[in-house]
């Protein structure tokens, strides 16, 4: 059963801004270690981080946490399976909201301009 979903688009370029004005700031601030590895060494870093950041945007959508003391840019960590699936790992205050029996899925796509992130939130109850 679906319990919440998100999405949200974002165009490239306004990441791409955001770390040229900001830099190190803004990259600490919304990204974990690990999100700017992975982004930071690819040819098309912007569209990398782009898309971490619209799926963070999707799952806080999806939880319905909204952006309150609860949800943290940092508490939502974004990683690629060795196939290139996006996963989420939640961490901090979020990192046992799911519990056993709820599952949390991402999709991502790119395009020229812009990146998009859609999150579904679903309990394994029913599924059984």
């Amino acid at each position: 059963m679906v319990v919440g979903i998100g999405i949200d688009i974002i165009e490239i370029e306004r990441i791409k801004n955001s770390v040229e004005k900001f830099g190190d700031a803004f990259l600490n601030k919304i990204f974990t270690k690990g999100e700017l590895e992975y982004s930071l060494n690819k040819a098309s870093k912007y569209q990398h981080l782009a898309a971490r950041f619209a799926a963070k945007e999707a799952i806080s959508k999806a939880l319905t946490t909204g952006w309150n003391k609860e949800f943290r840019w940092k508490d939502v960590e974004i990683y690629n399976e060795p196939s290139g699936l996006p996963k989420v790992r939640l961490c901090g205050k979020l990192e046992k909201f799911l519990g056993e029996d709820k599952e949390l899925k991402i999709s991502m796509s790119h395009a020229e301009a812009y990146v998009a992130c859609v999150a579904i939130l679903y309990t394994k109850k029913g599924f059984e």
